[in-house]
């Protein structure tokens, strides 16, 4: 049995063969190149409240009966404002409604009137609760 060693062994001045390298992040390309990590934001006010959301102000309507339709909901609320968006969450086993409903409104006067004039009311003998849905923080200790 020969073994022949030389076949293995480089010859002078042969440069060692590179590890190609598979996977995300093997290739060198420019995907994270230039704005790498820069996100788009709302601009930023320091007073605390109420937030916008990207297209209009939201608020949560909470103790909504669980046999209510859309339209219940849609007409307590249209009176208050225009309404964007109105959307309620429905259980998928039982198709009842989950108990609380997001309410879209285009400006902040809106929303607030309808704060002001639901939270505490009566639809369909439950007493709702109405908040904003988004808020920001009072102040932000670091």
């Amino acid at each position: 049995m020969d073994v022949d060693y030389d076949a293995e062994a480089p010859e002078e001045g042969a440069t060692k063969p590179t590890r190609r390298i598979k996977g995300r992040g093997g290739e060198d390309d420019d995907r994270y190149a230039g704005k790498s990590g820069q996100f788009e934001s709302l601009p930023q006010d320091d007073e605390a409240g109420p937030a916008r959301s990207i297209e209009g102000w939201v608020i949560v309507v909470s103790g909504v009966h669980e046999e209510a339709q859309e339209d219940d909901v849609f007409e307590a609320y249209s009176e208050f404002g225009d309404i964007k968006n109105l959307h309620l969450n429905l259980d998928r086993r039982t198709g009842f409604v989950k108990g609380y409903a997001f309410i879209e409104y285009e400006s902040k006067q809106e929303a607030e009137s309808a704060i002001k004039g639901m939270d505490g009311q009566v639809l369909l003998d439950q007493k709702l609760s109405v908040h904003w849905a988004f808020c920001k923080p009072r102040d932000r200790r670091r």
